[in-house]
C-alpha cells in the first residue's frame, strides 16, 4: 500500500482520516507502546499511535500510510513506519496542478529510525487522490532518549512553521526561467543524486538527459519548477530504460526501478528540493525566507 495514493486521501471534499483498525492493518507498528527488546533501558520508545492522536487533536489527520518489511519477523511490531498527515478541516476548493502542503512522520521503535517529522508538498495529479511527492523540506529529529515528548511537540510546530514558507515555492520557481545549459546542469547533478555512489561516482546507462523527459503534456516547459517536478518525478518513479551490455558482451536492455523504501525516498526527495533551491538561489529567488 503506498503512502502517496490512498483512497481516503481524496482532494474532492470525499476525504476522510484512516480508522485505527484500518492502520493497524497497514502498518501495525505505529501501536508499538514499548521498545523491541534489543533496545537498552536508555532507549525511550515513541509511541507514534500517541503521537498521531496528540496531531488529530489539533486538525492533523492520517491519510496515507506505509511500514518497512522487516527482515526479522519478531521487529514486524516495531519497526519502521512512515503517515502523511493532512488538514481536513481547512474549506479549500483544489484543482489538478495544485500544490498542497502535508506532514510526513516517520518513527520506528526498534533502533532503525528516529521520530522525524517532515514537511513535503505533493502536486495532485487528480482529485481521486493520486499525488506526486515533490519535496521533502524541513524535518526535526528527536532520539529516543531524554524528553522525548516535550521535543516531539516543539519540532511539530516548527515543521508547520516552515511548511506554511515552502508553499511559495511553485508560484517562485514558476517565474525562473531556465536556459538549456542551466537544465543539463541540474539534470547532472539529479543524475548523480539518484545513480552516484558515496564518491559520487556513476555507474550507469541511463543519461542526464532521460531525466528531463516530461511524462505528461502539462510538463513541457522550461521553468524550475517544471524542470524540478520532471526530474524528480523521473528519479522516484523509475522506468527509465537504456541499452547496455551484459557479461558477454550481449546487448541488454535496463529499466530503473521505483524508489519505494522509507529512507531512500526521504534522502532523494530532500536533496532533490534542496538542489532545486540552490538554483532557485543563483538565479535571484529565495522562497523559503521568512
Amino acid at each position: 500500500m503506498s503512502i502517496y495514493a490512498n483512497s481516503t486521501a481524496r482532494f474532492d471534499r470525499t476525504a476522510r482520516a484512516l480508522t485505527e483498525d484500518e492502520l493497524r492493518k497497514v502498518a501495525p507498528s505505529i501501536f508499538a507502546m514499548t521498545a523491541h527488546e534489543s533496545r537498552s533501558d536508555r532507549f525511550a520508545p515513541i509511541p507514534t499511535i500517541e503521537v498521531l492522536r496528540g496531531l488529530m487533536a489539533e486538525g492533523f489527520m492520517p491519510v496515507g500510510a506505509k511500514q518497512s518489511t522487516a527482515r526479522d519477523e519478531n521487529k514486524r511490531d516495531f519497526t519502521k513506519h512512515m503517515l502523511r498527515l493532512r488538514r481536513l478541516d481547512d474549506d479549500k476548493n483544489y484543482a489538478v496542478g495544485d500544490t498542497v502542503c502535508e506532514i510526513l512522520l516517520k518513527n520506528a521503535n526498534d533502533g532503525t529510525s528516529a521520530y522525524d517529522l517532515m514537511a513535503g508538498l505533493f502536486r495532485i495529479r487528480c482529485l481521486n487522490s493520486l499525488v506526486a511527492q515533490t519535496g521533502t523540506i524541513d524535518s526535526v529529529k528527536v532520539r529516543h532518549s531524554g524528553d522525548v515528548m516535550g521535543k516531539v511537540i516543539d519540532g511539530t510546530y516548527r515543521v508547520l512553521n516552515e511548511a506554511q514558507k515552502a508553499l511559495a515555492a511553485p508560484a517562485d520557481w514558476s517565474s525562473v526561467t531556465m536556459n538549456r545549459d542551466e537544465r543539463e546542469i541540474f539534470a547532472e547533478a539529479a543524475h548523480v543524486i539518484r545513480f552516484g555512489d558515496a564518491e559520487g561516482n556513476v555507474d550507469t546507462a541511463i543519461k542526464p538527459e532521460q531525466l528531463l523527459i516530461p511524462r505528461r503534456y502539462d510538463d513541457r516547459a522550461d521553468d524550475l519548477w517544471t524542470t524540478f517536478n520532471v526530474a524528480q518525478e523521473n528519479v522516484i518513479r523509475g522506468g527509465l530504460r537504456a541499452w547496455t551490455r551484459d557479461a558477454n558482451n550481449r546487448p541488454r536492455r535496463t529499466s530503473t526501478r521505483a524508489v519505494n523504501g522509507i529512507d531512500q525516498d526521504v534522502k532523494l526527495n530532500k536533496a532533490l528540493w534542496v538542489l532545486a533551491e540552490r538554483m532557485a538561489q543563483l538565479k535571484g529567488v529565495n522562497s523559503l525566507a521568512a
